[in-house]
């Protein structure tokens, strides 16, 4: 839920049930007025009962017999009370109702029986009017039920309405704050994202509340610890990767100089025996030819290995012929015939960057030749000024990413040795089927990468 309508709903929440316990307490006060109302016009009759009743014991002739309401009638205010006196005799008996306009008063059906069930605003009081200690009859004083709905209701509309605008104003006015103070919130989840997707140079603004201030510190923070660790991480990516290249350079020349040169002696020996046989001995020009088949296989393989360690023309003539002689010598197999387009003058390119472009095109066209069962692959390097990019496509059996984990670290080597140099790597399949490798490297390097 969206945080703005999680407060908003609280808060209505908390206001409802705020305005339900006011609403139950301005019931109550209502019905204790009604009752209050009552007692007070009770007590207000009754002394003036009892006042006729000691005019009448002094011997002064009341204008109207006992007991008389026309004193109560005129200086009484509040309609819907109704005043009754029975003797002790039940003979004398007296009662009043000061009506009310019901036409004046209105309230829904609904509320007035829940009041009634309630409350029951059928209020009664009693007192007995006495003089002299001698009790002459029993005064009733009653508040009608309309009027004491009505009271109840007009405080409740009353309420209601100013409850509504309250909480209105209320939560507005929490939208308003709370949209406010949330503005940094947006910031930060774009800034996160910016940092997700690799750019660990973004920074996040300082804030003027301190919990979003101290969040940014956070997110900043380890954004710097991120970069660092990249950074780190790169430069030793790039220090193996110089260290393999020296590994394998020293290889190929130790076996270019050393075993090249023993095979090219034993070579060269067998072929002198097997001369030398022919004129002496003539049944060891067999075993003597049979050595040298042998040493010439030997020398292939070496040859073939010293290309993958070292190819010659990656020294001698550059990248674009090292390309083009590995694509040569894949497409001799006939399994995949693969197809190379290079846009750009490789003789710009570092040395660092030249390497590595052919290893990522050497694992590559390795992967596709044994793994991808295609018949076509295309390789497309892209050279300008500030950007190198290849492109390698196949038709082959790929038809969802990711790819199911295995043994090899092909990709995953392709992908750290581009990371290295800064570069950016991407994985998409092919329609309707086969995998597109996609590396952007900058073409300047810096001077980490040399």
């Amino acid at each position: 839920m969206n945080l703005k309508l999680y407060l908003l709903t609280r808060i209505t929440g908390v206001a409802l049930l705020c305005l339900l316990a006011t609403l139950t307490y301005v019931l109550h006060r209502s019905a204790h007025q009604s009752a209050a109302q009552a007692q007070n016009t009770l007590a207000a009759l009754g002394k003036q009962l009892e006042l006729q009743l000691l005019k009448a014991s002094a011997g002064e002739k009341p204008a109207n017999p006992f007991p008389d309401f026309d004193l109560w009638k005129q200086t009484a205010s509040e309609p819907g009370i109704c005043a009754s006196y029975l003797a002790n005799d039940s003979e004398t008996m007296r009662n009043y109702c000061k009506g009310i306009d019901l036409s004046t008063h209105h309230y829904p059906e609904d509320f007035a029986e829940l009041y009634r069930r309630i409350f029951g605003p059928q209020f009664n009081w009693q007192r007995p009017i006495t003089y002299n200690g001698q009790a002459y009859g029993v005064l009733t004083v009653s508040v009608s039920a309309e009027l004491s709905i009505n009271r109840a209701w007009d405080n409740v509309r009353d309420l209601l309405a100013l409850s509504a605008v309250t909480i209105t104003a209320v939560c507005l006015l929490v939208y308003l704050a709370v949209s406010r103070a949330l503005l940094p919130a947006q910031t930060i989840v774009a800034g996160l994202n910016r940092l997700s997707s690799g750019e660990l140079a973004f920074r996040l603004p300082v804030f003027d509340l301190v919990e979003w201030r101290h969040t940014a510190a956070a997110i900043n923070q380890l954004a710097d610890n991120q970069q660092q660790l990249l950074a780190e991480r790169q430069k030793l990516a790039v220090m193996l990767m110089n260290l393999q290249e020296e590994e394998r350079r020293y290889l190929a020349r130790e076996l270019h100089d050393e075993l090249g040169q023993c095979l090219a002696a034993i070579h060269a020996v067998s072929t002198v025996i097997a001369q030398t046989a022919q004129r002496n001995c003539p049944e060891l020009v067999t075993e003597a030819e049979q050595i040298s088949r042998f040493t010439q296989a030997m020398q292939q393989s070496v040859r073939n290995l010293l290309t993958r360690l070292r190819p010659a023309e990656l020294e001698e003539l550059g990248l674009d012929a090292s390309l083009r002689a590995l694509i040569a010598s894949w497409n001799r197999l006939g399994k995949t015939h693969f197809s190379l387009y290079i846009i750009g003058d490789c003789r710009t390119l570092t040395e660092p960057l030249a390497i590595s472009l052919f290893r990522i095109t050497q694992e590559a066209v390795s992967n596709i030749a044994k793994h991808a069962y295609a018949s076509l692959a295309d390789i497309t390097l892209t050279i300008n000024g500030t950007e190198t990019s290849i492109t390698i496509q196949d038709n082959g059996n790929a038809i969802t990413l990711p790819f199911v984990s295995g043994d090899g670290i092909g990709l995953l080597g392709m992908r750290e040795r581009i990371l290295a140099l800064n570069g950016k790597f991407h994985l998409s399949i092919a329609k309707p089927h086969g995998l597109i490798i996609e590396a952007r490297l900058p073409t300047a390097q810096p001077e980490s990468a040399q």
